[in-house]
């Protein structure tokens, strides 16, 4: 069973504006899942739906089963961990950890048992005494979830949790906040807009767009089969080109046929070719599929970033472990399931169809 579900929820405004419109979402227990998308796409505002803090339009919310539509926040089995963790400055840690133990009337012993193991959980033993201005802003953090974890929530929301801290105290935090997550075995609703987060630590993502889910997906998935032009351009880095399918597994793109991996789509069909940077091998110009002209590059270090054109003057972002000579010609070699073909204002169901069906070619038709 699932343990939260969201059915056809939508919210609209007093102004009419809508903020969700026929929201579907599933959540299994014991689950990292990362509601994703730019501001203002909905997810903080699904977030809200479900801690209880926003009453929908229309639509209903159901925890284990059982309707929650108009059950309370504070009766709901959940905690959020909000942007701006929300900790009390007068309270020291520990006591920080215990309130909502001490508002449940928890006898003494117990509560000093269980804030030692979450403190001990979130790696912030003998910090007990200290006072919340003295820490930083990873240690408020992570005091922020074992107090949201010491309660023993069948489900964590965390609302853009990660945004104040620095780069290198995010990406620590994001691999704390894994750990913890499979160490407690809870369900883990995450909040972001960074893309690289939501890849890096969720097990399913919901890619939301104007207030509605553009796809769902593994982060593999995501990334690897985007289904429209936004998830392919807000996930990652995408060389998207107009194209034609020629039939199953071939397609037409930048005056040339290439064998794909893709089927199911009309004979001439128009769709849109991407082609991640990453997957482009720069060759001798001989041995390239096709051949460009570098115009800039930029060393970041692990890799070069180059941007380059081709004879038809679309432009192709490179990403290559060796740096090229400007404007001098270059191979470009993929492979076949390195192409990802979109079809154009295709829904997700029918995305899904076509993919069993190349799941279930011959090697040989593929």
């Amino acid at each position: 069973m699932n343990i939260i579900e969201l059915k056809h929820v939508t919210k609209r405004y007093d102004d009419g504006f809508v903020a969700l419109h026929d929201i579907n979402l599933a959540l299994e227990p014991g689950k990292f899942y990362s509601l994703l998308g730019p501001s203002g796409s909905g997810k903080t505002t699904i977030l809200r739906i479900i801690a209880g803090f926003t009453q929908p339009t229309a639509g209903e919310i159901s925890f284990n089963g059982q309707d929650l539509t108009q059950t309370d926040a504070a009766k709901r089995p959940f905690n959020t961990v909000f942007q701006n963790y929300a900790l009390f400055p007068h309270l020291n840690v520990f006591e920080n950890v215990a309130f909502g133990l001490r508002l449940k009337q928890v006898k003494a012993k117990d509560v000093q048992a269980a804030v030692k193991a979450a403190l001990h959980l979130v790696r912030l033993d003998h910090y007990d005494s200290r006072e919340i201005s003295a820490l930083s802003g990873g240690q408020q953090q992570r005091v922020a979830i074992a107090r949201a974890i010491v309660n023993q929530p069948q489900v964590l929301l965390l609302d853009e949790s990660l945004s104040a801290l620095d780069k290198r105290l995010r990406k620590e935090m994001q691999f704390e906040l894994r750990a913890i997550q499979k160490k407690l075995g809870i369900t883990f609703v995450f909040v972001t807009h960074d893309q690289e987060e939501a890849l890096s630590m969720s097990d399913t993502i919901f890619v939301l767009n104007d207030g509605e889910v553009q796809q769902v997906g593994s982060p593999v998935d995501i990334y690897d089969e985007p289904v429209n032009d936004f998830v392919a351009r807000f996930i990652g880095d995408s060389n998207i080109l107009p194209g034609r399918m020629l039939g199953d597994f071939e397609v037409e793109f930048a005056n040339r046929r290439f064998k794909c991996a893709d089927a199911g789509m009309g004979m001439n069909e128009k769709v849109e070719i991407v082609l991640r940077p990453e997957d482009l091998t720069v060759v001798v110009p001989e041995q390239g599929k096709l051949v460009v002209r570098a115009q800039t590059q930029l060393f970041l270090g692990d890799h070069f970033e180059i941007k380059a054109v081709d004879t038809e003057q679309h432009e192709w972002l490179i990403r290559a472990t060796n740096s090229v000579d400007l404007n001098e010609p270059l191979g470009l070699s993929f492979k076949p399931e390195d192409i990802h073909v979109m079809r154009l204002n295709e829904s997700q169901a029918e995305f899904d169809a076509r993919l069993e069906q190349y799941e279930g070619a011959s090697e040989d038709e593929k």
